[in-house]
């Protein structure tokens, strides 16, 4: 049985900082995430990607703001449970929780957060016959790693972000890539949009528009695809490549904590109106994506505040009539489980008076 203050499930960016304001008030963590590592969303699907809006920080790649995270939270020595999914949640008699996992794991705390994001992913997968034949043999979901595509013959399929993102990203990793969309039309933003186009005026992108890829081909790994046009009179297209990419998104699902007798709405966890984001089960705490209340922004910044909203009202609760007195870093310093403390240096004032 692993003991803990706060058990936080998600070890994305949200439920990453909650281990560091959740150490600030000296209250232990640990986390469980179903992914083999840390970082969520930011490990797993787009580590490679760019992020513009965490403060002070212009611009950073994703899987950089997990490592930098993971420094973060290092003096608070967390524990994790990683490949894991939380299956069940078991509320005891003295208010406390027990949390198993698929395999059989199990956790103990007074406190449980749920920071899993947007629950599970599931790709939206293609209506191509014999594509899981496929899969991880050429045809990939996401991308994780782009040096895998280095001078490779790539195909994405896709008319959002990801897919513009991607292929302008791969267009100079690649040997050939090419783009394939179902309209003429891309969702993504206006700058990826132009970007793409004049990458394919310039030859380094091969657009399909108003077309897509309707077979896979190959003994035992992709050997080619073949396009098929709206266009009748354009016929088919077979193009011979290594890899098939189609980013159709993800579907996002709660999984098991949906079982859990929570609020639910529209496949979001209600809270109360961020007060402290507390669910209708009092001692567990929903933070991040994953939550929903009047005003919710979907941001990363977002659950950083709700984690150290949260981690407030998880203190009062693991200690029942105790005053906090929350002092600022810059006064305080950090000092961690591990014995580490960093402080600024004190100035030393003297006296100019005879």
């Amino acid at each position: 049985m692993i003991k803990t203050d706060i058990l936080i499930i998600g070890a994305g960016p949200t439920g990453l900082f909650t281990v560091f304001e959740a150490g600030l008030l000296k209250l232990k963590t640990h986390l469980i995430d179903a992914l083999p590592q840390p970082g969520g969303q930011c490990s797993e699907i787009y580590p490679k990607k760019p992020i513009y809006d965490i403060p002070a920080f212009p611009e950073i790649l994703a899987g950089d703001l997990v490592n930098n995270l993971m420094e973060q939270i290092k003096p608070f020595n967390a524990g994790f449970t990683l490949g894991e999914r939380a299956e069940t949640l078991e509320k005891l008699d003295d208010d406390t929780f027990i949390v198993t996992t698929n395999k059989g794991t199990k956790h103990h705390a007074p406190v449980v957060v749920i920071a899993g994001g947007l629950g599970s992913f599931e790709p939206r997968k293609p209506l191509i016959p014999n594509i899981a034949n496929y899969e991880d043999k050429g045809v990939s979901y996401m991308i994780k790693d782009p040096e895998v595509y280095r001078d490779k013959k790539v195909v994405i399929a896709g008319g959002g972000d990801s897919a513009l993102d991607w292929a302008i990203f791969l267009a100079n990793v690649a040997s050939e890539v090419s783009l394939v969309h179902r309209r003429n039309e891309f969702r993504g933003a206006l700058d990826s949009v132009e970007k793409a186009a004049e990458l394919a005026k310039l030859g380094k992108i091969r657009l399909f528009t108003e077309a897509e890829v309707v077979s896979v081909q190959g003994s035992e790994t992709l050997e080619a695809v073949l396009i098929k046009h709206n266009d009748t009179s354009k016929g088919e297209t077979f193009l011979e490549v290594n890899e098939f990419i189609p980013l159709f998104g993800l579907s996002p699902k709660l999984g098991p904590i949906g079982n859990w007798g929570l609020e639910i709405e529209k496949n979001a966890i209600k809270v109360d109106n961020s007060y402290d984001y507390q669910t209708n089960i009092p001692g567990v705490y929903a933070i991040g994506d994953v939550n929903t209340y009047p005003g919710k922004l979907k941001l990363i910044l977002s659950g950083f505040h709700e984690a150290a909203v949260m981690c407030q009202s998880a203190y009062q609760r693991i200690n029942p009539g105790k005053r906090y007195v929350m002092k600022y870093t810059t006064v305080g310093g950090v000092e961690g489980f591990d014995g580490t403390k960093k402080e600024a240096k004190k100035e030393v004032v003297q006296s100019i008076l005879a």
